[in-house]
């Protein structure tokens, strides 16, 4: 079983490194302009997204940073191996994000609505870290305003259609 602690630390850690150190001491495969994210197809309730998917440690770190607004039908999801506590933060994030925790069953666990970016390493010490409620196995990350024009809730349902 997964401790708090160990489950926060991979993708908290990561974050650190691009914000603090840079770039350059980042092996190949995690540099941002080397990351591609395949792209899939989800519905929460019956509204159809179109996903970036985050389902490797290079591709999680880099998650939307530097990336535009994304529209309203377009989101991110995390894949992640065993349920966990995962963390997520918005460091070199252009704009305010909807985050929602799920389970392996799609159930949701936890929902943050418009989380701040931080956009500067500056910011990095005031800079939200959100950490869910109970443990998840996909987080989904959409624009700031999804979760209300959609009427999400603690009893919409994640399914996946193609990730």
């Amino acid at each position: 079983m997964t401790t708090r602690a160990q489950a926060l630390i991979p993708i908290t850690i990561a974050a650190v490194i691009i914000g603090v150190v840079g770039l350059m001491t980042l092996p190949q495969d995690s540099k941002l302009e080397s990351v591609e994210f395949p792209r899939g197809t989800i519905l929460i309730d019956d509204i159809p997204l179109e996903v970036q998917i985050a389902d490797s440690e290079p591709r999680r770190v880099r998650g939307l940073m530097f990336q535009d607004q994304l529209p309203l039908d377009q989101g991110m999801i995390f894949v992640f191996d065993d349920p966990g506590l995962y963390s997520l933060w918005m460091l070199n994030m252009q704009f305010s994000l909807d985050m929602i925790w799920f389970d392996q069953d799609g159930n949701i666990v936890h929902i943050e609505k418009d989380v701040p970016p931080c956009k500067t390493v500056l910011e990095l010490t005031t800079c939200q870290s959100v950490v869910p409620d109970g443990e998840a196995s996909y987080i989904l990350e959409v624009t700031a305003g999804f979760i209300d024009q959609n009427n999400i809730t603690a009893d919409s349902k994640l399914t996946i259609i193609s990730i």
